[in-house]
């Protein structure tokens, strides 16, 4: 199984972003999806997740600027990120809990964002 994130880069504060996450490979089904971030000289995060039925949970710091969606035909969850801050600023990795054989959380190899000032 790989999870394939795009979509991070170089934005003002206030702009926008939209992360994707696709997963591949031998999947029976996908369970929760989640985005995560670490910025540097912190520990990792929880963004945003979001379970297959689409019910949602945010970080305090992003209600209201950031959704988290998903594509269950797609094995895809996407992160739209507005009215970026430069404490948004971080490598962000997605996440997904996967039934294969067995339930096992998987990681996507992270993706930069950084928001300037």
């Amino acid at each position: 199984v790989q999870l394939q994130a795009s979509g991070g880069g170089l934005v003002q504060a206030g702009g926008s972003l939209r992360l994707s996450c696709a997963a591949s490979g031998s999947i029976f089904s996908i369970n929760a999806m989640a985005w995560y971030r670490q910025a540097a000289g912190k520990e990792r995060e929880l963004v945003a997740d979001i379970t297959r039925g689409g019910n949602t949970n945010y970080a305090d710091s992003v209600k209201g600027r950031f959704t988290i969606s998903r594509d269950n035909a797609k094995n895809t969850v996407y992160l739209q990120m507005n009215s970026l801050k430069p404490e948004d600023t971080a490598v962000y990795y997605c996440n997904a809990n996967i039934w294969r054989w067995s339930t096992d959380d998987y990681w996507g190899q992270g993706t930069q964002v950084t928001v300037s000032s």
